[in-house]
């Protein structure tokens, strides 16, 4: 040990509620994955929900929503994340700074990934929808920014999950209605897409901690074993 205090990315006051959250956000995935494999029309419930098959919106709304996809797309997304790192590096929270990049990251990873599995498709063979990668980013975003403010606001283990549900509830709903009202996804496919970052953000996030915990370690043994008279300088 290096006598140094470790702030986990993950608090452990969170991990079994957030851990139970993302398996059964995992479940909902793949539920919705196996009903919706290879179909190209909305369920009853997107239809119930909205029209996706044309744009929903005029202006000013579209604006808002132009404005919310383009903080998906690649230039955008790469923007936003870069900002959120240096924020985390600014608060002296390099572990944030490392999930920020690699939540977010494997979160649309893995939304890609089932995309191309599910193969679910909107306006057309190519355009492959199910889950939303768009709603992914943003949830994901969101989450790691709860925790975040959980570690900084020192919220125990029922405030701080509220706070992070809250937080990616928001984004989710915010992004999913942008991606639904720009005809690019069915409502089904946002939900789909926010449980994909429920379920892979907080897997990543333990992940970090455990790298950075055994990092820390194996400094400390280093130092440890040091002789005491290594690294000084004799003065005469």
């Amino acid at each position: 040990m290096t006598g140094r205090p470790r702030t986990a990315v993950l608090p452990p006051s969170l991990r079994t509620r957030l851990g139970l959250i993302g398996v059964l956000a995992a479940l909902v995935v793949a539920v919705l994955a196996v009903l919706f494999a290879g179909h190209s029309r909305p369920s009853r419930v997107d239809s119930w929900l909205v029209s996706p098959t044309a744009d929903s919106v005029g202006p000013p709304l579209r604006y808002i929503a132009d404005t919310l996809d383009f903080l998906g797309e690649p230039t955008g997304s790469v923007m936003v994340v870069l900002v959120a790192v240096i924020c985390c590096l600014l608060l002296r929270r390099p572990r944030a700074a490392v999930l920020m990049p690699a939540g977010v990251g494997l979160a649309v990873g893995t939304a890609t990934l089932l995309k191309q599995l599910v193969g679910r498709t909107i306006h057309g063979p190519e355009n492959l929808s199910y889950p939303s990668g768009h709603t992914t980013y943003f949830t994901a975003l969101a989450f790691v920014a709860a925790l975040l403010a959980t570690d900084r606001l020192g919220l125990g283990g029922r405030a701080g999950t509220s706070l992070v549900l809250a937080a990616t509830l928001a984004a989710g709903a915010t992004m999913g209605w942008a991606q639904v009202a720009l005809g690019a996804h069915y409502p089904t496919d946002t939900l789909g897409g926010w449980c994909t970052a429920l379920a892979v953000v907080p897997a990543t996030a333990w992940l970090v901690d455990r790298a950075a915990d055994r990092m820390a370690d194996r400094m400390a043994a280093r130092s440890a074993d040091r002789p005491a008279g290594v690294g000084r300088r004799e003065h005469r």
